[in-house]
């Protein structure tokens, strides 16, 4: 088997039984705020036009580049499909020219002709990607290996079954706003930057002790951002508060873990997996180290490389015909209607900030969007006009996958994060917005109990139901999920460190026989 890294999570791999390629990614994305990081202009992309099947993870834009799909990949491969439970990502493939699908079942193994073997575990929480999230297991009998990307399994036993891998792709950097985007003292940016990036490692970390592959390969992420406004989010100097680490951090965070076989793949680099297993990586020059060796003028030279494309697309956000107040009104209100779990949850009024002029009010409570009067929200964001125009223009249906992921905003809030408000943005059409609302009438569902110390707790995470028996980590009455960091109380159930739902739990007794969970719980 052999792996060539086309950039960020995208792969094209090459089997006896058939080539993959996954996740391909050229074009900027977000507002034009993320590139590929390193470069992967240069690659030679015809060499990869013609896979036998095609796996494209989730629609977040940094895996799903409509612009390159369209005219870059033949359209008369065999689309790999996550079993997801909304058909946005087949039908925006369709739109895209491709016809040849297999919905693959989730989480079960399937053998392809020819005798390529594949799973996919497709994660389905509105919090997951753009509803929907997925990792590929591939198996052609001579190597096995985990495309692991961004998703982020939640039931290891699954993930596992199909066998002990080879090799693991898997991200471990940001990919988020939080909280460089906040308006916050710098001390208090410095604690929570320092704070998200060890967990993004300590969590990558995790699943790499729970997989246990003979080599793991960072991959998907960071972006380069090359906007001389954005440039300021490059982790330029290996800042221990910065969220966005390069591959080389997690590769010495391994070495300090005493796991000396992290592989470092960049575009171009080709991995080949040997007889006995063996890994062995080639890069496309002798000098893989050089993005981040002197990153500052690395990027430099990338900016400018790029700068006619980014104000090409500046120039194209402006839609000055849009009346703003009267459209997000009629978009947001016959959502606010009929989401129940989300508008109790975000239990508040969020202020909309937009350019100059436009102040405007999504009332949570009263279910409305109006003009506001100075009255105290709990939750605000400063938007530029011309994003705001664009988004209504182009009638998006996710803003969390244009606006909040390009990082080309501000805000704040009084208390802590809340879930509810960004699925909200997250499903803005009436498809979206009743799968989320089923999905959350669903957890409140009859829970399955298991015991944590001298606890009984509700195994699924109320976060986005991680398995606690892996990632639950009991200290007193309190509990931590170690996947995002959530922490709960659990004499109240309440959760200390968001506005998020509260957990299941109560002190063991001597009637319960639920045995303690066989998966032991490592500790930090």
């Amino acid at each position: 088997m052999r792996v060539t890294s086309i950039g960020h999570a995208g792969f094209f791999i090459e089997t006896a039984a058939g080539t993959i390629l996954c996740d391909p990614w050229v074009n900027p994305a977000y507002f034009a705020s993320w590139f590929p990081f390193p470069d992967n202009s240069k690659l030679d992309w015809d060499a990869y036009r013609d896979p036998d099947y095609l796996y494209v993870s989730h629609l977040h834009h940094d895996h799903f580049d409509p612009e390159f799909l369209r005219t870059g990949v033949s359209h008369t491969t065999t689309v790999l499909l996550p079993d997801y439970q909304t058909p946005e990502l087949e039908n925006s493939l369709r739109e895209l020219g491709f016809t040849n699908f297999i919905t693959v079942p989730n989480s079960e193994p399937v053998t392809l002709d020819g005798g390529l073997r594949i799973m996919i575990v497709a994660l389905v929480s509105p919090s997951d990607g753009p509803i929907g999230d997925s990792a590929l297991a591939i198996d052609d009998g001579t190597a096995r290996l985990l495309n692991q990307n961004d998703a982020k399994p939640i039931d290891l036993d699954v993930v596992r079954s199909f066998g002990d891998y080879d090799v693991q792709f898997l991200q471990f950097s940001g990919a988020n706003w939080w909280p460089l985007v906040y308006d916050l003292p710098e001390s208090a940016k410095v604690a929570f930057g320092r704070s998200k990036r060890e967990n993004g490692l300590a969590r990558a970390y995790r699943y790499v002790e729970e997989i246990n592959a003979r080599y793991v390969v960072p991959s998907a992420g960071p972006a380069a951002f090359l906007d001389d406004d954005l440039m300021q989010y490059n982790d330029i100097d290996n800042s221990p508060s910065n969220p966005f680490p390069d591959h080389p951090v997690f590769l010495d965070y391994l070495r300090e873990k005493e796991r000396n076989n992290g592989l470092l793949m960049v575009p171009g680099s080709v991995l080949a997996i040997t007889t006995g297993n063996a890994a062995e990586v080639t890069h496309p020059d002798d000098h893989p180290m050089a993005p981040y060796q002197d990153k500052a003028l690395y990027l430099q030279s990338y900016a400018e490389r790029v700068r006619q494309r980014l104000e090409k697309e500046k120039a194209a956000w402006p839609a000055p015909q849009v009346n703003i107040l009267p459209e997000i009104k009629k978009r947001f209100e016959p959502l606010l209607k009929i989401a129940d779990h989300i508008s109790t949850g975000v239990g508040a009024q969020l202020l909309m900030e937009i350019g100059d002029t436009d102040q405007i009010v999504v009332d949570f409570i009263d279910r409305e969007v109006r003009p506001w009067n100075g009255e105290k929200c709990r939750y605000r964001f400063r938007f530029d006009r011309t994003l705001i125009e664009r988004l209504i223009a182009d009638d998006e249906g996710d803003w969390v996958n244009s606006l909040f992921l390009s990082l080309r905003f501000g805000a704040s809030r009084i208390g802590p994060y809340n879930e509810f408000v960004y699925t909200f943005f997250k499903c803005l059409s009436p498809e979206r917005m009743t799968y989320a609302e089923r999905w959350y009438a669903q957890q409140e569902d009859e829970v399955e109990e298991i015991q944590l110390g001298d606890w009984m707790v509700q195994r699924k995470c109320p976060h986005r139901q991680a398995d606690l028996s892996y990632f639950g980590e009991v200290t007193g009455d309190r509990l931590r999920c170690s996947m995002h960091g959530y922490e709960f109380d659990l004499s109240t159930g309440r959760c200390l460190n968001a506005s998020d739902r509260p957990i299941k739990a109560r002190k063991v007794t001597a009637a319960d026989s639920v045995p303690v969970p066989t998966h032991e719980v490592p500790e930090d």
